[in-house]
């Protein structure tokens, strides 16, 4: 009888988890065998403008667990198994397998080849996700305008994470039932949405020029002992930005080695006095004002005194006879203030600002700095003054590459950019929109400016450091007064120089900055055979021989 009634009450029981919870029970044991996993989405490539990877993703896995497949009793061996495949410290890895979590991660971003060896142990509980890993095969190289991507596969710098949205894509899924080793059922039903790649980038910058233009600047930093120093060399016909370097700089394949400092880029985010690089405004001003024309005598004094500031040049001297030629070519203050006069203030402000001073670039680089120029109304009875020479106003490396890319480009201000175009995930290229285009003097005075600015590389002007023997080349040094923010005065020199050639048919602009150097601080003597060396090299690299006609020599003195 006995026998009986346990009889019925097992049939009962049966009957419930088969008939009634059976269904219910099944549907559960699914739900916890299934698994979803996430699939990354391929961030896009930055590639130079000749193709060339900047930037890349590669396909990787990440290992992971679930502690509570783990064997209590075996979890030490298994963990020093992973030790011997992965690295690391055995005791770290038991650690993390030991639990009642489901997922855990024990590894990220190992290569497929390594998964392999880890799949082989047949550990139960461990096994892995599809992944990828950010690479930098150039390394520092354009690290600055690339930037890095950070752990959570964000960009952390740079294009990287000015362009986040449009490289990183769209992540799938895929969802899966698993055995009790943690491993799939192949049998089983699973589904998967797939992820959509992101777009890839081509910059305008070219990766052997950036490679030069890195190297001149970091030894022409460490000779002069300077905290800094960038070069931007541009196409001043297209806008087109094919170096952009600064130091120091830092490896993106290793961002959590580098200062933070080091991961900006100082040639948009950092805005400086430019001192006597500016003057080129100033005299395109007057001479598209019709006041003055690079033959023009001005009698330059010793000092100049106004009612509330006496000015001098940098270099002492007596009275001298120069012409507009002769003053931006022996870079004199005193004839530049001299020179303004001629148009005033109002008007002299007008220029700044429509070479673009005070403005952002239209670059689309994060953190870019739009510089300063006071308005008028702001001014106090100095300032006129000190704004024709190149203080009391600031912008950054691109704005005064730009100015000068104004000049070499007959007058015309064509907005600097960094991107060639984009290729989408279906593998179509779309070249970037043209630039916008601002006429700022005309193509006579910018002539006339460049063929002023020829006199400053002579043996008559500042830097004949900056010639290059077979080429007609202009530019212009500067040596200015540095604002420190650590107590809101000057303190140190930028030294600089910004140069163009051909100079009568320019095809490339070149321009250098030293912050604070502590040995030297001429823009002739530090800045010049960095732009030399750089613009002979581009010359060179980009085929772009001499015009083969001479310089017109401008008198300096009358």
């Amino acid at each position: 009888m006995g026998l009986l009634v346990v009889l019925s009450i097992v049939s009962v029981r049966v009957i419930d988890l088969q008939a009634v919870q059976g269904p219910t029970l099944a549907a559960e044991a699914v739900k916890d065998r299934l698994r979803t996993v996430v699939l990354p989405a391929m961030r896009g490539d930055i590639t130079d403008i000749n193709g060339v990877q900047l930037a890349t993703t590669v396909a990787a896995r990440n290992v992971t667990v679930d502690q509570s497949l783990v064997s209590k009793a075996g979890v030490a061996g298994e963990a020093s198994q992973l030790a011997s495949v992965l690295g690391g410290d055995a005791a770290s890895y038991q650690q993390r397998m030991t639990g009642t979590r489901k997922f855990v991660y024990l590894a990220k971003a190992v290569t497929p080849e390594t998964w392999a060896k880890v799949a082989a142990l047949k550990l139960p509980g461990v096994f892995s996700e599809v992944s990828s890993t950010r690479i930098y095969p150039a390394g520092a190289v354009a690290a600055n305008v690339v930037g890095y991507v950070r752990g959570d596969g964000h960009g952390g710098s740079g294009l990287e994470y000015g362009f986040d949205n449009e490289l990183a894509g769209t992540a799938g899924s895929e969802v899966y039932q698993s055995s009790a080793r943690g491993t799939e059922i192949p049998t089983a039903d699973s589904s998967a949405t797939a992820s959509v790649p992101g777009a890839s980038i081509k910059l305008t910058i070219d990766r052997d020029l950036q490679w030069v233009a890195q190297s001149a600047i970091a030894t022409a930093v460490k000779g002069a002992k300077a905290d800094s120093g960038t070069v931007v060399v541009m196409d001043p016909r297209t806008g087109q930005i094919y170096a952009l370097a600064t130091v120091p700089t830092f490896d993106p394949n290793k961002p959590a080695d580098a200062a933070n400092s080091d991961t900006s880029n100082r040639a948009v985010s950092e805005a400086f006095e430019p001192g006597s690089t500016s003057k080129v405004m100033t005299m395109a001003a007057v001479i598209e004002e019709g006041k003055a024309n690079p033959l023009t005598k001005i009698v330059v004094p010793p000092v100049l005194k106004t009612t509330y500031k006496t000015w001098h040049d940098d270099v002492p001297h007596g009275t001298l006879k120069l012409t507009l030629n002769g003053v931006l070519a022996r870079s004199s203050n005193i004839g530049t203030i001299l020179a303004s006069q001629k148009i005033g203030g109002e008007k002299l402000y007008s220029y700044l600002k429509k070479f673009g001073i005070g403005e952002r670039t239209g670059l689309q680089f994060p953190g870019e700095n739009k510089g300063f120029v006071p308005a008028p109304k702001n001014w106090s009875a100095t300032t006129f003054g000190t704004l024709a020479f190149g203080q009391g106003l600031s912008l950054t490396a691109v704005q005064a590459a730009s100015v000068y890319a104004t000049i070499a480009n007959n007058g015309v201000r064509v907005a600097p950019t960094l991107i060639a175009g984009y290729t989408s995930p279906d593998g179509m290229y779309q070249a970037a929109g043209a630039p916008t285009s601002t006429r700022v003097v005309s193509a006579s005075t910018a002539t006339q400016v460049r063929q002023m600015l020829e006199s400053v590389v002579s043996d008559d002007g500042t830097a004949p450091k900056a010639a290059i023997p077979g080429y007609r080349v202009a530019g212009k040094t500067g040596t200015a007064n540095r604002v420190d923010v650590s107590c809101g005065c000057y303190r140190g020199y930028t030294a600089s120089f910004v140069g163009l050639a051909p100079a009568d048919a320019p095809r490339l602009v070149v321009a250098v900055f030293l912050q604070n150097p502590r040995s030297g601080h001429f823009g002739g003597q530090l800045a010049a055979p960095v732009f030399k060396k750089v613009m002979t090299f581009g010359l060179e690299h980009l085929r772009i021989p001499p015009t083969g006609t001479l310089h017109p020599r401008i008198p300096v003195f009358w």
